[in-house]
C-alpha cells in the first residue's frame, strides 16, 4: 500500500478514537482539523522507509510508530502558531487551528494530540513487548527535554541562542526520532540511525529557511518572512541564500552517508535524494534547472 495511504487509515483510526464517546465537541473537531489534510507527512514518511529498509517485519507496529510521529507534529504546529509564539494566520493553507476555533481549543487539541501519539505507540507496541520499552523512550527523547522538539522551541524564549542547537532540537529531534522508531519498528537497533535522520532534519530546516526567504505563501500554504519579521535565527540570515544553498546540499549528502548496513539501504538512498529535490521552493528549482 502506498506510504500515504498507510499513513492516513493509521491517524483516521486513532483520531476516531479521541473523538469517542464523551469527547466534546469542539475538541474532537479540533483534533481532526489539527491534522487533515495534511502537509507532506515527511516524518512519518520517513519512519515507514527506515522500517522497510530494515525489513519491516510488523507493519501494524511500523504504522502506529509513523502515526505517532505525525500526531507529535501536527501538535507541535499548533502550539507554534500560537499568539504566544508566531501568531500565524495560516498553516497547510487554511487558517491556523487558533484563528479557526480560539486559542484555548488549540491549545488543549495540541495536548491531545500529545497524548493519543503515546497511547497508539503504547497500544501497537504491546504486541511487541521487547520493543515497547525503546519505542517510548525514542519517542520520548525527540519531543521533550532536555533536547527534543519541546526544547528547540524553548530557544525562543531565550536571550541568546545558538543556531545549530536550536535547530537541530526544533526540526532534527523529530527526523531522528522518525528515522530511529522506524529502525526499532523493523527490528533493527535504534541509535545507528540518529546520525541520519538528525542530518535529514537539519536540510530541512535549512530548506524551510530558504523558503522563508524565496517561496510563494500559495506554495508553502504559510505565511513567508515570518523569521526576519520575528527576529528569528535563521540559515538564510547566517550564511546568506547561496550559502544555505551549499549547506543543504552539504546536509542531504551527509544524510546519505549516515544511512546504517541494512537490506534497504541502496533503494533508502534513491529515495532520499528524490525527496531532497523537493525540498526547494519551485522558483529555485526552475532557475536550478
Amino acid at each position: 500500500m502506498d506510504p500515504l495511504l498507510r499513513i492516513d487509515r493509521a491517524l483516521e483510526t486513532a483520531l476516531a478514537r479521541a473523538a469517542g464517546r464523551g469527547c466534546p465537541n469542539g475538541l474532537a473537531a479540533a483534533l481532526r482539523y489539527a491534522v487533515f489534510p495534511g502537509g507532506a507527512r515527511l516524518r512519518p514518511r520517513l519512519c515507514l522507509a527506515v522500517a522497510r529498509a530494515c525489513g519491516e517485519d510488523d507493519p501494524i507496529l511500523a504504522e502506529a510508530a509513523a502515526s505517532a510521529v505525525e500526531l507529535l507534529h501536527c501538535a507541535s504546529l499548533v502550539h507554534d502558531d500560537l499568539p504566544c509564539f508566531d501568531d500565524a494566520a495560516t498553516r497547510r493553507g487554511k487558517p491556523s487551528l487558533h484563528r479557526a476555533m480560539g486559542e484555548r481549543l488549540a491549545v488543549l487539541a495540541g495536548d491531545a494530540l500529545i497524548v493519543l501519539a503515546f497511547e497508539v505507540l503504547g497500544e501497537a507496541g504491546a504486541r511487541r513487548p521487547n520493543r515497547l520499552a525503546p519505542l517510548l523512550a525514542a519517542l520520548a527523547g525527540a519531543v521533550g527535554a532536555p533536547a527534543g522538539i519541546v526544547a528547540g522551541q524553548a530557544w525562543e524564549c531565550e536571550p541568546r541562542l545558538d543556531r545549530v542547537e536550536y535547530h537541530r532540537q526544533k526540526t532534527g529531534a523529530l527526523f531522528a526520532g522518525a528515522a530511529m522508531l522506524g529502525a526499532l519498528a523493523g527490528g533493527a537497533e535504534a541509535e545507528p540511525w540518529r546520525a541520519f535522520g538528525e542530518r535529514l532534519g537539519l536540510a530541512y530546516q535549512v530548506a524551510d529557511d530558504i523558503r522563508d526567504v524565496a517561496a510563494d505563501p500559495t506554495e508553502l500554504g504559510k505565511p513567508t518572512g515570518r523569521d526576519a519579521a520575528l527576529g528569528r535565527a535563521s540559515a538564510v540570515r547566517e550564511l546568506g541564500l547561496d550559502g544555505a544553498l551549499l549547506r543543504l546540499e552539504e546536509l542531504v549528502a551527509g544524510a546519505v552517508a549516515a544511512i546504517p548496513p541494512c537490506p534497504g539501504a541502496a533503494d533508502l538512498r534513491a529515495l532520499v535524494e528524490h525527496e531532497a529535490r523537493r525540498f526547494l521552493p519551485k522558483s529555485l528549482v526552475r532557475a536550478a534547472a
